[in-house]
Protein backbone atom coordinates (compact mmCIF):
# COMPACT_ATOMS: atom_id res chain seq x y z
CA UNK A 1 0.00 0.00 0.00
CA UNK A 2 1.23 3.09 -0.67
CA UNK A 3 1.73 6.03 1.68
CA UNK A 4 -1.53 8.36 2.02
CA UNK A 5 1.24 11.49 1.60
CA UNK A 6 1.39 10.41 -2.26
CA UNK A 7 -1.96 10.77 -2.55
CA UNK A 8 -2.66 13.58 -1.92
CA UNK A 9 -4.42 14.72 -5.41
CA UNK A 10 -6.99 12.42 -4.67
CA UNK A 11 -9.65 13.36 -2.45
CA UNK A 12 -12.54 10.68 -3.17
CA UNK A 13 -14.28 8.65 -5.57
CA UNK A 14 -17.78 7.30 -5.62
CA UNK A 15 -16.74 4.29 -7.26
CA UNK A 16 -16.69 1.50 -4.66
CA UNK A 17 -14.03 -0.79 -6.13
CA UNK A 18 -11.41 2.05 -6.84
CA UNK A 19 -8.37 1.05 -5.86
CA UNK A 20 -5.41 3.97 -6.40
CA UNK A 21 -2.83 2.87 -8.46
CA UNK A 22 1.21 4.69 -8.03
CA UNK A 23 2.36 5.52 -11.48
CA UNK A 24 5.41 3.45 -12.27
CA UNK A 25 8.53 5.35 -11.90
CA UNK A 26 11.30 4.37 -14.75
CA UNK A 27 14.32 2.73 -13.80
CA UNK A 28 17.28 4.14 -15.54
CA UNK A 29 19.32 1.37 -17.61
CA UNK A 30 22.67 0.20 -16.45
CA UNK A 31 25.14 1.47 -18.92
CA UNK A 32 29.11 0.13 -18.45
CA UNK A 33 31.21 2.70 -17.23
CA UNK A 34 33.34 2.15 -20.40
CA UNK A 35 30.63 3.85 -22.12
CA UNK A 36 29.69 6.43 -19.63
CA UNK A 37 30.73 10.00 -20.19
CA UNK A 38 31.25 11.72 -16.80
CA UNK A 39 32.34 15.65 -15.88
CA UNK A 40 34.64 16.50 -13.36
CA UNK A 41 34.75 20.04 -11.86
CA UNK A 42 35.00 22.04 -8.42
CA UNK A 43 32.23 24.15 -7.29
CA UNK A 44 31.77 26.62 -4.66
CA UNK A 45 28.41 28.43 -5.48
CA UNK A 46 25.40 28.19 -2.62
CA UNK A 47 28.04 25.87 -0.17
CA UNK A 48 28.74 29.12 1.98
CA UNK A 49 32.34 29.17 0.36
CA UNK A 50 33.37 25.84 0.65
CA UNK A 51 34.75 23.99 -2.32
CA UNK A 52 33.18 20.49 -3.36
CA UNK A 53 34.17 18.33 -6.49
CA UNK A 54 31.41 17.64 -8.91
CA UNK A 55 31.12 14.40 -10.49
CA UNK A 56 28.10 14.87 -13.27
CA UNK A 57 27.18 13.18 -16.30
CA UNK A 58 26.23 9.20 -14.49
CA UNK A 59 23.35 7.87 -16.23
CA UNK A 60 22.24 4.70 -14.46
CA UNK A 61 20.12 3.51 -11.57
CA UNK A 62 20.65 5.68 -8.59
CA UNK A 63 22.03 2.82 -6.63
CA UNK A 64 25.01 2.03 -9.03
CA UNK A 65 25.42 6.09 -8.39
CA UNK A 66 25.26 5.33 -4.59
CA UNK A 67 27.76 2.90 -4.94
CA UNK A 68 30.14 4.85 -6.95
CA UNK A 69 30.10 8.03 -4.57
CA UNK A 70 30.91 5.33 -1.59
CA UNK A 71 34.16 4.14 -4.13
CA UNK A 72 35.00 7.76 -4.60
CA UNK A 73 34.75 8.66 -1.20
CA UNK A 74 36.59 5.85 0.63
CA UNK A 75 39.35 6.62 -2.39
CA UNK A 76 39.39 9.86 -1.46
CA UNK A 77 39.14 9.80 2.25
CA UNK A 78 36.46 12.54 2.70
CA UNK A 79 32.70 12.63 2.86
CA UNK A 80 30.28 13.22 -0.05
CA UNK A 81 26.66 12.53 -0.94
CA UNK A 82 24.34 12.02 -3.98
CA UNK A 83 22.13 15.31 -4.75
CA UNK A 84 20.44 16.21 -7.64
CA UNK A 85 21.55 13.37 -9.58
CA UNK A 86 25.14 14.78 -9.50
CA UNK A 87 28.08 13.32 -6.98
CA UNK A 88 29.60 15.57 -4.40
CA UNK A 89 32.92 15.02 -2.78
CA UNK A 90 33.95 17.20 0.06
CA UNK A 91 37.20 19.70 -0.81
CA UNK A 92 39.05 19.99 -4.10
CA UNK A 93 39.76 16.22 -5.30
CA UNK A 94 39.61 16.67 -9.33
CA UNK A 95 42.42 15.42 -9.88
CA UNK A 96 42.41 12.31 -7.29
CA UNK A 97 38.43 11.99 -8.58
CA UNK A 98 39.47 11.70 -11.97
CA UNK A 99 41.95 8.91 -11.87
CA UNK A 100 39.58 7.12 -9.34
CA UNK A 101 37.44 6.96 -11.76
CA UNK A 102 39.78 6.11 -15.01
CA UNK A 103 41.32 3.40 -12.85
CA UNK A 104 37.57 2.30 -12.76
CA UNK A 105 36.89 2.08 -16.29
CA UNK A 106 34.73 5.01 -16.76
CA UNK A 107 35.09 7.76 -19.50
CA UNK A 108 35.72 10.80 -17.34
CA UNK A 109 37.24 14.62 -17.60
CA UNK A 110 37.65 17.38 -15.71
CA UNK A 111 36.10 21.19 -17.16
Amino acid sequence: MADWKERLGVVYSTNPNFKYEMPETPVAPHIEPGKQKLRVWLDRKMRAGKQVTVVGGYVGPASEMEDLCKMLKKGCGVGGAVKDGEILIQGDKRELVLGLLQKSGYQAKGL
